[in-house]
């Protein structure tokens, strides 16, 4: 493959797998909704949803074209191991929203050790997925944005998680 052939390729990549994910978390929702779980801080869910469409976006702008970096698309596949690991971990818990449910948290996988795993695979995704692409500028814009947007989404995930009574909600 040629250098614009393999950066189609990882932006097609990412168009896919963020599509699919979109379609897993929404069918994980609704069975948890179903189960009882309360959503939590839908207000800011358009914030996230338009951070990330303009970050693809601009990788799809910018990149098509760009050369691949090797290195950085190494450790974006190792991102994508963590980021398979957080979400098996949380199997039908897993969303792109915050939903609470009143069960324990979950313990296993990466969740032994932190508390919003897959938030850091994000933030690691949000600055690593354009430099793949040498597209630095995007990388520090939308690392800058998707911080202060993960600052109201973890205040309002706490809110929630403190707000149940129990044995514990899920954690997503």
């Amino acid at each position: 493959m040629g250098g614009n052939s393999v950066a189609l390729a990882f932006i097609a990549f990412l168009l896919i797998q963020r599509g699919a994910e979109l379609i897993l978390a929404r069918r994980n929702t609704v069975r948890l909704l179903a189960r009882g779980a309360v959503e939590h801080g839908a207000g800011h869910y358009p914030l996230i949803v338009s951070l990330h469409v303009a970050w693809l976006a601009a990788i799809c702008l910018w990149g098509w074209s760009a050369p691949v970096h090797f290195g950085w698309l190494a450790v974006f596949v190792l991102l994508q191991v963590c980021r398979v690991w957080v979400i098996a971990s949380l199997g039908p818990r897993w969303t792109t929203r915050i939903i609470v449910l009143n069960e324990p948290l979950v313990m296993r996988g990466p969740y032994r050790w932190l508390s919003h795993p897959n938030y850091v695979v994000v933030v690691a995704e949000i600055a690593v997925a354009p430099m793949v692409l040498g597209l630095w500028p995007v990388a520090v814009l939308f690392t800058v944005l998707n911080g202060l947007v993960l600052w109201v989404r973890i205040r309002a995930e706490a809110r929630a998680l403190a707000s149940l009574r129990g044995p514990g909600p899920n954690r997503t």
